[in-house]
């Protein structure tokens, strides 16, 4: 990959320009508490900032601790979460903040050493915490970020991920990895969009108007806001009308798998 650094540094300069002047003022770039800046991270994951920006605002003042977030119980966080989609990812953040304060000592950036041991946390999480964090001077290639590069860069489709992350080490600013991070972003979202470059993702979020995430997502709201602890298939085929018993028989399945809920003597019943 042969790019020159005198096209690395234009493109700094344009992404920084861009960035001076029209970059988002979002709550968690106010903060750079390590806390905060996973809970943003994964509440980012999948869904629209607007959307997030609420939510964020909403659980930092009910839990404004880590400490205070790893006590809640099971059913107050995915109720705080419901709206937000994909809540498996709400409860592997809370056991992720269990085992950040009882096997680290409530230390998130030492914990991020140890990522692969935290459910729900990848590569790119852990290494965005540490940016935002503490300003860590490494690279991390989100969404955005790869669209940007083989924009900018007129690289192939197919480019490889270590590829990328080896650009993306040379298109870094030392010492400025938040700033950057911060800025790429915000340039990928206003004006490299997907739309714009035409550059799709690896992968594609479904259409959720009549999905099984939305068939799990009222199925979740239903024990979470029902005064029965639990429910039998053929109840829950009459509360939610549907018809398709091997549809929900499977959807509940996987709310086992994903320890969502529990199965005995016929009836379905909430993880608390």
């Amino acid at each position: 990959m042969e790019i020159s650094s005198r096209s690395i540094r234009q493109f700094q300069h344009t992404v920084f320009s861009f960035y001076q002047e029209n970059k988002r003022d979002l709550p968690w770039r106010h903060t750079t508490d390590p806390y905060f800046i996973l809970l943003s991270e994964v509440m980012l994951q999948q869904t629209y900032v607007d959307r997030v920006k609420k939510y964020y605002l909403q659980w930092i003042m009910k839990w404004p601790t880590l400490d205070d977030f790893a006590r809640a119980r099971r059913t107050d966080v995915l109720k705080a979460w419901l709206g937000l989609g994909y809540n498996t990812r709400a409860v592997s953040l809370h056991r992720t903040a269990q085992i950040i304060q009882e096997d680290y000592y409530g230390d998130v950036l030492l914990a991020m050493d140890h990522y692969k041991e935290l459910p729900g946390i990848g590569t790119y999480t852990a290494f965005a915490i540490k940016i935002f964090s503490r300003n860590d001077n490494i690279v991390t290639v989100d969404t955005n970020i790869r669209r940007i590069l083989i924009h900018v860069f007129r690289l192939p489709l197919d480019v490889s991920d270590v590829a990328l992350a080896m650009l993306a080490k040379r298109c870094l600013p030392k010492k400025r990895s938040r700033d950057w991070h911060n800025a790429l972003m915000d340039y990928g979202n206003l004006v490299l969009t997907s739309r714009l470059t035409r550059i799709k993702p690896k992968t594609r979020q479904s259409r959720f108007e009549g999905s099984d995430r939305q068939l799990r997502a009222r199925i979740l709201r239903f024990f979470l806001h029902s005064k029965h602890s639990s429910a039998s298939l053929s109840s829950l085929v009459r509360i939610l009308s549907l018809s398709d018993k091997l549809r929900l028989h499977s959807i509940l399945e996987g709310m086992i798998r994903d320890h969502l809920l529990t199965y005995d003597r016929k009836r379905y019943t909430l993880i608390r």
